[in-house]
């Protein structure tokens, strides 16, 4: 069973959750390295001493080099010293990169790392990447992350052969700023089953089962569709108590909501792989609670098992390896 170091004091619900959450993975066989303070011995888990966090709003390649004890880099460097096979954090995404990039270090060839979020489509979940990692990017590195999620759709979604589209304003050749006309010209020539735009509106239709884009526009869009999700469904609720008579429907339509809740509720996936590097990374959400980090443990512990590193290593192509 793949051991998974988690990052106890990462997270805006750090210790308390991220231990919940760990435990409740470890029940599922999981074996996990807890790294964090001493005192969370008690709780049964392995554990990695590192009593130091890093904040969500210090500066990640500063607070990493300045913190190497810290819980998230002493995670990071389990993976890279081999005494765990994949990391997980809920704590600064930046400083997950940043510590990704100086202990586990990038694939050959890769140029950068890509944050791939499951999006929970209406015909089953599709890849959205660049969801954060990379704020500016150029064509080329929009095409290498269509690759590198090909290599996930097929491996974890069992999708055989994945549709690329890239995310843009319109669904036309000629939609799009020069970011995106000249990464469609690249993604078009290449041996990727691409399929042109796709509109932001799409996302949860299922726009395609790879979805490129920007880690800036990536995140805007994933953190809108996440507070769309969870604002309907919590308004959904306030109306159904709101009556006898809404509550006297709620009953007969419990089952129904509940389905549509664990698959739309971002906590169902728990996390997002952080691909291209050496290692396995998964970044959790920054308000993730027990639920959430269990996921993203699971999560981790599924990428391990299907190989997603060394399948990225070896179907990348050599041809965007620039």
């Amino acid at each position: 069973m793949p051991r998974v170091a988690v990052d106890a004091l990462g997270g805006d619900n750090a210790p308390h959750e991220v231990v919940l959450g760990a435990l409740d993975a470890a029940a599922d066989g999981i074996d996990v390295l807890l790294v964090g303070p001493r005192e969370l011995e008690r709780h049964g888990l392995t554990i990695v001493e590192a009593a130091e966090r890093i904040e969500m709003a210090e500066k990640p390649a500063d607070a990493v080099r300045a913190k190497p004890g810290s819980s998230l880099v002493a995670a990071v460097r389990a993976v890279a010293q081999g005494d765990a096979d994949a990391v997980v954090s809920a704590g600064n995404t930046g400083a997950m990169l940043a510590a990704g990039l100086l202990h586990l270090r990038r694939l050959p060839g890769v140029l950068r790392p890509a944050i791939a979020v499951p999006i929970p489509a209406r015909n089953g979940p599709s890849v959205l990447l660049d969801a954060g990692a990379n704020a500016d990017a150029r064509p080329e590195h929009l095409l290498q992350f269509a690759h590198m999620g090909a290599v996930f759709s097929r491996e974890l979604l069992d999708v055989p052969e994945p549709e690329v589209r890239l995310l843009s304003i319109g669904e036309e050749d000629e939609k799009g700023n020069a970011l995106t006309l000249e990464a469609h010209a690249l993604l078009r020539a290449s041996p990727l089953r691409f399929a042109g735009n796709a509109e932001s509106r799409d996302l949860l239709r299922g726009a395609a089962d790879v979805v490129v884009t920007d880690g800036f526009t990536g995140n805007v869009a994933l953190k809108l569709l996440e507070g769309t999700i969870r604002e309907l469904l919590d308004a959904f609720r306030q109306e159904i108590t709101a009556t006898a008579t809404g509550k006297l429907g709620g009953l007969m339509i419990r089952p129904a909501a509940r389905r549509l809740r664990t698959r739309l509720d971002p906590d169902t996936y728990g996390g997002a792989y952080l691909l291209g590097l050496r290692g396995l990374a998964v970044i959790a959400h920054g308000n993730s609670g027990r639920r959430a980090i269990a996921n993203a443990i699971r999560l981790a512990a599924r990428g391990v098992e299907n190989g997603v590193v060394e399948r990225l290593a070896e179907l990348v192509p050599e041809r965007v390896r620039v």
